[in-house]
């Protein structure tokens, strides 16, 4: 059981049956009144972010979350296969359970398959990848006012804006948080 005074950004818990993640967390001490912690909360299944208090003396459960290295093999329609690295056992995952992953999802990319209960329930994915550029727009003479942007088409279909020096071909690195492009690889 974890105490409410005791909640950190990323911690688990388990909320009527369902697992939460604290995105953010404010302990708060009014001039009258009890204490109490404020937070937001985001549903580990569904993505769902709700805005919820706790009293200080109010114990939670923790979710405890197994996570393992999985391998990306490949797609077949709408289902996406992972191999475990450690058993060679395959897990097939649809797109739902993916969600944005699937915008940075590369053949052979080692991520991190997290499970409650047995059921799967998502994948992290590293912090930042390296896609190459398979489309985007030339850059026009001139336009080169500070900060200027275009749209790039990166090898899994995804579009993020970019500088107007990166051309097709070029390798990108991309935050897999934000979505947006970092710097040239």
């Amino acid at each position: 059981m974890i105490n409410s005074t005791d909640f950190r950004t990323g911690l688990t818990i388990e909320i009527d049956g369902g697992v939460w993640q604290i995105v953010e967390f404010q302990h708060v001490k009014p001039g009258k009144g009890a204490a109490f912690v404020r937070t937001k909360i985001k549903n580990v299944e569904t993505g769902a972010v709700v805005e919820r208090t706790f009293n200080p003396n109010e114990k939670m459960p923790a979710a405890h979350i197994d996570t393992r290295t999985m391998q990306y093999l490949y797609a077949d329609g709408d289902m996406y296969t992972f191999m475990d690295t450690e058993t060679y056992e395959q897990t097939e995952l649809n797109k739902e359970q993916l969600g944005d992953a699937l915008n940075f999802l590369l053949e052979n990319m080692e991520v991190q398959v997290q499970s409650f209960n047995g059921r799967v329930i998502g994948i992290s994915l590293p912090n930042a990848v390296v896609l190459e550029v398979t489309e985007c727009e030339p850059s026009v003479k001139g336009n080169t006012a500070t900060g200027a942007t275009k749209m790039a088409t990166v090898q899994t279909g995804y579009q993020v804006r970019v500088p107007l020096f990166v051309n097709e071909g070029d390798k990108l690195r991309i935050d897999t948080r934000t979505g947006n492009y970092i710097e040239r690889a």
